[in-house]
């Protein structure tokens, strides 16, 4: 088995939950042993994959990877967390099982945070690949100049509850270095599903710690026909549906908080188009009557054209409306 260790260097435990992507999950952990920053621990769960990978991690012979496997299927928001429980590092970084890390992803990263105890987390940009690991280059583009990184300057940010909360410039589940004992973990709702990493943004930003950004792509997340992104497209509306309740759940949860009060006009306009779209998914389900519903209440909150369009969309023939 392969030994590192470096005493100089603070532990950093990599948690990369998996189900079912043997070979992807290969090429994740690729990244991860080959880091520059070498004190590492790995901590592989796996969700009770039909087909184990156990021999897949057991093939890299580094006594750095830890490796959990569940008896049954405890759902992807249980097995993250779980995983994260797991971990002993004075910091935390998310390796999914179908993303991968350039091998300076730590080492650029981890400095910042050791040089300046009032940060919560450091951060980066990241590519978007695809299926079979080439860069999108356009998609990055636009996910750099969606979430408004393109043009970030290096630093720290403090307080970036509109970095990591409004513009979601901050990736916590893709490009992200965490501080572990800011997060309290058994106190996570598991309402918030497959948007716990927002959530984990959302602690972050209230601790009053700030964040490091480093302007480069150090990490690649991968679009595949399994991800969520792809998973609640128009052809999975059950999905999207899944994925807009749990978004809800948090706004819902950053409206409550009166440290975050100044935000609240934003979030209520979140929170607006997040239940227009489960209206839309209601709608492409054919379950016109909830989708209405969901539309008026979008609208009392803010309005909104897409909102309007949708509304009016609702009472057409469910078959035609099914279709938008």
């Amino acid at each position: 088995m392969t030994e590192h260790c470096d005493q100089n260097q603070p532990l950093i435990s990599v948690i990369t939950p998996t189900y079912n992507r043997p070979e992807y999950l290969r090429a994740a952990l690729t990244s991860a042993v080959q880091q520059t920053y070498q004190n590492i621990e790995i901590i592989v769960s796996d969700n009770c994959s039909p087909e184990n990978p156990q021999a897949i991690v057991e093939s890299f012979q580094d006594s750095r990877i830890r490796f959990f496997r569940n008896q049954s299927n405890l759902g992807m928001f249980a097995n993250t967390m779980n995983a994260f429980k797991q971990a002993r590092g004075k910091y935390v970084a998310s390796l999914l099982d179908d993303d991968m890390w350039e091998k300076d992803f730590l080492a650029k990263l981890v400095p910042a945070l050791e040089a300046n105890s009032d940060l919560a987390l450091a951060f980066c940009d990241h590519y978007i690949i695809k299926g079979d690991g080439t860069i999108d280059i356009a998609a990055t583009n636009r996910c750099s100049h969606f979430y408004k990184r393109a043009n970030l300057e290096e630093g720290i940010y403090q307080p970036f509850c509109e970095l990591g909360l409004i513009d979601r410039s901050v990736s916590s589940a893709t490009a992200a270095v965490i501080r572990r004992e800011i997060i309290d973990w058994d106190s996570i709702p598991e309402e918030v599903g497959g948007s716990w990493d927002i959530y984990l943004n959302y602690l972050c930003c209230r601790s009053g710690n700030g964040a490091y950004y480093y302007p480069a792509k150090l990490t690649k997340y991968r679009e595949h026909e399994l991800t969520d992104t792809m998973l609640s497209g128009r052809r999975n509306f059950q999905a999207k549906i899944r994925k807009a309740k749990a978004d809800l759940f948090c706004y819902e949860q950053f409206m409550k908080d009166e440290r975050l009060k100044e935000l609240f006009p934003s979030f209520q306009k979140q929170w607006s188009h997040v239940s227009t779209t489960i209206g839309i998914g209601l709608m492409r389900g054919e379950n016109l009557r909830e989708a209405r519903i969901r539309f008026w209440h979008s609208l009392r909150q803010c309005f909104s054209l897409r909102t309007i369009a949708a509304l009016i969309v609702s009472f057409i023939p469910p078959k035609i409306a099914a279709k938008f």
